[in-house]
């Protein structure tokens, strides 16, 4: 995976008219790159990839996917190894250099599409005037066996699914759309319709290695050390930057029947998802929240998938039972097909011009008890403008699933996934709506709820972090000051900000 190491003096930045400027290192004088050696110049290390210090490569880490938060990074690394990260998070340390990993989705390509999605949609993965990390220096599939696959983090879900399936085996929880990174999904926690019997995406790790914001190369687990293990995943990026992951797969059951119940009631749908839930009738369980064709009104709609070998009949009627939509569709597919529902979807958004405008998405959990109460009043704040040509992703999940202990959720058993994958048309009013956020969020915590730290929520402080860990602040601190003491990574998560 490596290539030559280059001299510390032919570190190349490519310029906005394609010229070359050789870097000799970092003025901590001026706290600028240098071109000449001098007494206050740190050399660069030398590094199997390259670093691009002006120009267009820049420009494309400077926003992320949600197009609300600029701040140009100073460098990018396209790491060559891991060691490359390891020397650059050792040497940005040294200097109080921010660093930040960005995944940007690298294989849209070779599934015939353009286009980037990160799921850093309000400034998370921007290193605010330091290094960005392009993790697809980092992507590849080490090794697929029975039950587990060695990858790197720039390595998307898409590229571990198709390597997978070559061998009979996938992921147990895929995220909605499978562009995203492995790195940048476990630093969030990774959430999909699979929740409600794997956990999250975190909570299917079987190894990481990842270097610390002290710049070593560690590998941690269950097992062995686990509290850095546990510190990583979820833990928005504070501690360690992730190099590699070995995941677990299950086997791959051929056939996806789709049922899709369609509701006009806010209580039977609640009702409803929550039977199916208790009962484990399917295999996959997510739903969402549209607005009529009239715009008078929102409608529901659970999505639930049995998932069966060829051949396997499906007793519809029994998955059904007790069960009362307003109507009921179903749809037999592939499991291939299906994992990758959503790529014609967002196809058409880019078509249209909208994957490239603000995005102003809200992600929350809200607790069973509260949750028509939050749902009730959310659907008589928003209107079909907020969400525009996005979905509002609302499901519920089993907290005893989830093991990783920064995947922070409400405290009752039974939790709600509220997910505003928000597409507004051109010339919406987003700093309206990122208000509205704040609102939403704020109404949220009052009922027990918590957020996802994926999407845009303005004004976060350390308070508002506290509240969100509750009692594992102290150890999401201590885990701070033992890792990144110098406090240089993702410092877009603003959590440790004074």
């Amino acid at each position: 995976m490596s290539s030559p190491g280059l001299s510390r003096r032919t570190l190349l930045a490519a310029g906005g008219t394609g010229a070359l400027t050789a870097v000799t290192g970092w003025n901590t004088a001026t706290a600028a790159w240098a071109t000449e050696p001098g007494p206050d110049v740190a050399e660069l290390p030398a590094l199997d990839g390259a670093m691009t210090l002006q120009g267009a490569g820049l420009e494309r880490f400077s926003s992320d996917f949600g197009h609300l938060v600029t701040a140009a990074p100073r460098a990018v690394l396209r790491p060559g190894s891991a060691r490359d990260v390891q020397r650059l998070v050792a040497f940005a340390r040294r200097h109080r250099i921010p660093v930040a990993v960005n995944g940007q989705s690298g294989d849209l390509a070779q599934f015939g599409a353009t286009g980037l999605e990160s799921h850093s949609s309000y400034g998370q993965a921007n290193p605010r005037g330091g290094i960005a990390i392009d993790a697809r220096g980092l992507s590849g599939v080490v090794s697929v066996r029975a039950g587990r696959a060695v990858v790197g983090a720039g390595t998307t879900w898409a590229q571990v699914t198709e390597a997978g399936l070559a061998q009979g085996w996938v992921p147990p929880v895929l995220p909605d759309y499978l562009h995203l990174s492995v790195g940048g999904t476990l630093s969030v926690g990774g959430i999909g319709g699979g929740v409600q019997r794997y956990g999250m995406q975190v909570d299917n790790v079987l190894e990481l290695d990842v270097v610390t914001g002290t710049g070593e190369l560690v590998t941690a687990s269950p097992t062995r050390n686990r509290e850095l293990f546990e510190a990583v995943l979820a833990g928005g990026g504070q501690v360690a930057v992730i190099v590699r992951a070995t995941l677990a797969l299950v086997k791959v059951r051929e056939r996806a029947h789709v049922f899709s119940l369609h509701y006009d009631d806010l209580d039977t749908y609640l009702a409803d998802q929550q039977k199916v839930l208790a009962g484990r009738r399917f295999d996959y369980q997510v739903g969402d929240v549209t607005r009529s064709a009239d715009d008078t009104r929102w409608l529901y709609k659970a999505e639930l998938v049995a998932l069966r070998d060829a051949g396997q009949p499906v007793d519809r009627a029994a998955l059904l039972a007790g069960l009362n939509p307003a109507s009921t569709e179903v749809v037999e597919q592939s499991w291939r097909e299906y994992a990758y529902r959503v790529d014609g979807f967002a196809g058409y958004l880019r078509a249209a011009g909208f994957w490239d405008l603000p995005k102003p998405w809200l992600s929350l959990f809200l607790p069973a008890s509260t949750v028509r109460t939050f749902m009730a009043e959310a659907a008589r704040v928003l209107t079909g403008a907020d969400v525009g040509a996005g979905l509002l992703l609302f499901y519920p999940y089993k907290r005893s699933a989830v093991k990783a202990p920064l995947a922070v959720l409400p405290e009752q058993e039974v939790g709600w996934h509220f997910d505003m994958l928000a597409f507004p048309g051109p010339g919406s009013d987003t700093a309206a709506m990122l208000e509205r956020n704040r609102r939403l969020y704020e109404r949220a915590v009052a009922l027990g709820g918590k957020r996802y730290p994926i999407g845009a929520v303005p004004g976060l402080t350390q308070a508002d972090w506290r509240r969100h860990y509750g009692g594992r602040w102290d150890q999401v601190a201590r885990a701070k000051r033992r890792w990144d003491p110098a406090g240089i990574l993702t410092p877009g998560q603003g959590i440790h900000a004074s």
